[in-house]
């Protein structure tokens, strides 16, 4: 997967945008729960650390499905939105904490779990730091998602470079079609913690409108460490081109990598 500069700077962002973040991201489709938790073999009451559940977009049907879930989230905004948003499962925790320096009172957990927070954790550190929390053979299991543009698709994204551009950033938010997308199988085999590894694959579509697409924007991490002025007239250029077309709206095709493994 590719490296994230400014990492503590960016990984921090979201917190800023809670409650648009809350309104803009969307929950996964339930298919790829279904799918993470058949994998990862957790059934009801398995105990699990969710790292970085921003909102609780998918720490919602994971509760549902009656797990019990230990949510470390960095933002404490973005944490106090998930305690209100899963009040009502009792077997839910939220903690407020950065993962990398979070100290668990057990190491038994059943999986370790992330949707789109994994890559954010010290590469160096993020696969000890998830096996030491794991019983033997418990399970790491994470999502990560990536906007991709399959062949015959909307061809708007291609179209924004100009935007871009514009702005004077080039090749920023340029997506590619979802089989270069890389995984990160030989980066978990490789830390020697982890055996059994499973990758899958969920291509899925959505219809945004210009307000919609604006706003999920808003809370991407690297769209907000642009310079204000930039990152407004970028903004606005992309509204124009969206409100142009005819039902004012685009279709994103989102890419969803799975993977689980088992601790050794």
């Amino acid at each position: 997967m590719p490296d994230y500069p400014q990492r503590e700077a960016r990984r921090r962002t979201f917190d800023e945008v809670a409650d648009l973040y809350a309104a803009a991201r969307r929950p996964y489709p339930e298919e790829v729960v279904d799918d993470l938790v058949r994998l990862a073999g957790l059934a009801p009451h398995s105990a699990v650390v969710e790292i970085g559940c921003g909102t609780g977009q998918a720490t919602l049907p994971l509760a549902a499905r009656g797990l019990r879930i230990t949510c470390v989230e960095l933002g404490a905004r973005l944490a106090a939105i998930t305690r209100r948003n899963l009040a009502d499962y009792s077997e839910v925790e939220v903690v407020h904490a950065d993962f990398e320096r979070w100290e668990a009172a057990r190491h038994d957990y059943d999986a370790v779990v992330s949707f789109n927070a994994f890559h954010w954790i010290d590469p160096a550190r993020r696969y000890e730091l998830t096996a030491r929390l794991l019983r033997p053979h418990g399970s790491l299991a994470f999502v990560e998602p990536r906007h991709v543009v399959p062949a015959g698709s909307d061809p708007i994204f291609l179209e924004m470079q100009e935007d871009y551009r514009a702005v004077g950033l080039v090749g920023d938010d340029q997506p590619g079609p979802p089989e270069d997308v890389p995984d990160f199988r030989d980066e978990i085999e490789a830390s020697g913690r982890f055996r059994d590894v499973v990758v899958r694959r969920h291509l899925f579509t959505r219809t945004y409108t210009a307000n919609e697409y604006i706003a999920l924007m808003e809370t991407s991490s690297d769209h907000r460490l642009l310079p204000d002025d930039v990152r407004d007239e970028l903004f606005r250029l992309k509204r124009r081109r969206i409100e142009a077309r005819p039902d004012g709206t685009v279709e994103m095709a989102h890419l969803a990598i799975l993977h689980v493994a088992r601790r050794r």
